[in-house]
């Protein structure tokens, strides 16, 4: 891990556990356990200031480009459950990949459980996209 663990801004981050504990119980076991390994992780973060976050960390509405080992790839923009649009490429943080990929940098590598099985994923690239500061609630 690039910067030793998840990196958050601090409105993100008190965002991000009030939408963990909002989502409530989970049938499917992979989201189950994706959920109480972000709870984990978000013990060790770091949370940061919104002028002291890097630009390489994975924050709500970053633009996410991921590679698997097998040559998967996928590009999608990570954001609040209700901004979710699978078909612009806007994908929830509560989604398994969304999860995965929460808090961590460009160049980081992930080993994550996905409903399909265990996939290790490179963090290829992150682009910050500035949206107006009510958006997130």
């Amino acid at each position: 891990m690039k910067y030793g663990s998840l990196i958050l801004e601090k409105k993100e981050f008190v965002t991000l556990k009030r939408l963990l504990s909002l989502s409530g119980n989970h049938k499917d076991a992979s989201r189950k356990n994706s959920v109480l390994r972000l709870q984990n992780e978000l013990e060790s973060a770091i949370v940061s200031d919104e002028e002291e976050m890097p630009e390489d960390v994975i924050r709500f509405n970053s633009e996410v480009t991921v590679i698997s080992g097998d040559g998967w790839e996928n590009n999608f923009q990570l954001v609040s459950p209700t901004e979710s649009n699978y078909s612009d490429k806007k994908l929830s943080v509560l989604t398994a990949m969304g999860l995965a990929v929460m808090g961590y940098a460009q160049g980081d590598v992930i080993d994550w459980e996905f409903p399909g099985g265990a996939k290790s994923l490179e963090i290829k690239e992150v682009k910050q996209v500035k949206v107006e500061s009510n958006q997130i609630k």
